[in-house]
């Protein structure tokens, strides 16, 4: 029997887990259909080809990210997890708490884990859909060294604010903060809360730098020369 709760309705369908937003549940059977449907699918957007774009009538643009592996697991199994709880499900409660704390996130539309087995699942999280790209994509993209330092400074201003508003991230790095982009102007958009968590108060000193330094990681990891990220750059989105 659907349940609904923070404005979002829990039910089953078939052999799947549900949690999807309120006014939404007269798509439920359409989004779930065509999200199953995307686990044969195998070039998707993002660093783990896992994120597709899904029009559904009577819904808005969505956007679907499949849990998928990375690291040595990714050669066992790309999308099976174990488990008895998916994070899934946990990222959509996480998500519209830090929406409804004012912290730059994706708009969270719901989760579904598809269970093959007991304790085995393949699991997706679904938010709006968004235009623009990562912020290395930007910087891959746009050679306007004035441009590419304001957004960065938007970059480090949506850290801090998700910093001060209680939210760790566990995993920032630059294809999980997003460009986008209105008329003549600029917005960044935290992505992926899948590992985060968020605390009662503003983050601490240790949690601020664990947040930077993994950022700093992923910066040397993609641009270890310094040609899109020089000095100057580092210090404004790491430092």
């Amino acid at each position: 029997m659907p349940v609904s709760s923070g404005g979002f309705t829990a039910f089953r369908i078939n052999h799947s887990d549900v949690r999807l937003r309120d006014d939404l549940m007269a798509s439920a059977p359409a989004i779930v259909a065509r999200v199953n449907a995307l686990w044969r699918e195998k070039s998707g957007a993002g660093n783990r080809a896992g994120g597709f774009r899904l029009a559904i009538d009577g819904a808005p643009d969505l956007f679907v990210r499949l849990a998928r592996r990375g690291g040595a697991m990714r050669f066992i199994t790309s999308d099976l997890h174990l488990g008895l709880y998916a994070r899934a499900m946990r990222e959509l409660g996480l998500t519209a708490e830090a929406l409804r704390r004012g912290i730059p996130v994706v708009e969270p539309i719901g989760a579904i884990v598809n269970w093959l087995a007991p304790l085995v699942y393949r699991a997706a999280f679904i938010s709006r859909a968004m235009r623009g790209m990562t912020l290395w994509e930007f910087l891959c993209a746009d050679d306007d060294p004035t441009v590419r330092m304001h957004v960065l400074e938007l970059a480090r201003a949506a850290i801090e604010t998700m910093h001060e508003k209680g939210l760790f991230h566990a995993d920032l790095n630059l294809h999980n903060l997003f460009v986008t982009h209105a008329r003549e102007s600029f917005s960044i958009v935290i992505l992926d809360l899948d590992k985060a968590r968020m605390f009662p108060k503003p983050l601490g000193l240790r949690l601020r730098r664990a947040n930077l330094a993994r950022l700093a990681r992923s910066a040397r990891k993609l641009d270890p020369e310094g040609r899109r990220l020089d000095a100057a750059a580092r210090r404004i989105l790491c430092e």
